[in-house]
């Protein structure tokens, strides 16, 4: 029988092995850089390539971890609920932060449902669930809890006054309104939202 010869090593080419990025890590930074584009951009204008691009990682991981642009979408419209019930409009630290976050971030992808449809059915949907959820609900269930009429019809119109105005707060369009430090419009705004349940 022949004997074997010395087994060789194997060539390497002195590069290190390559590391493989960890997988939640990406997926925030995909949920972080969908955040920040649908927030300037909208859903229709920013593109999985762009998310990819700003994230640093390939734009092909939004349909492993994600499924795809609108399931991402919905995930980053689902990222800042922790789950428990928001507090209604008229609760001055919830007022406070929406004033306070939207002319750094802009009006979120939430109060964007409430002016700018979707084409596609699945984000419409989503998003009014979210509006409603987050925005409109809590503050129905206190019209109705102090008996005020209409109290759905009155809380709608309560957000489509506060979603126009964080919206104008966020474009800059409007500069003394832009510039306006949080504290200051709370009690005005305030006053607005508690016109929408008075009598009339």
């Amino acid at each position: 029988m022949k004997a074997e010869g010395p087994v060789r090593p194997e060539k390497t080419t002195g590069a290190p092995p390559v590391r493989r990025r960890d997988a939640g890590r990406s997926r925030e930074l995909l949920l972080d850089a969908a955040t920040e584009l649908f927030t300037e951009r909208g859903f229709e204008r920013t593109t999985t390539r762009d998310i990819g691009e700003r994230a640093g990682v390939d734009a092909a991981l939004i349909a492993r971890y994600f499924g795809g642009k609108t399931q991402l979408y919905i995930a980053v419209m689902r990222a800042d609920s922790d789950g428990s019930a928001p507090a209604d409009l008229l609760d001055e630290d919830r007022l406070r932060g929406l004033l306070s976050r939207t002319p750094h971030r802009g009006p979120g992808p939430v109060v964007r449902a409430a002016l700018v449809p979707h084409d596609d059915p699945a984000v419409q949907d989503a998003s009014r669930d979210q509006l409603y959820a987050r925005l409109v609900t809590p503050l129905h269930e206190r019209f109705a809890r102090d008996s005020v009429p209409q109290p759905r019809l009155r809380a709608e119109l309560a957000v489509a006054a506060l979603t126009g105005i964080l919206l104008a707060r966020g474009s800059g369009a409007l500069t003394e309104l832009a510039a306006a430090d949080p504290d200051e419009l709370l009690d005005v705004v305030r006053h607005l939202l508690d016109a929408t349940a008075a009598p009339g």
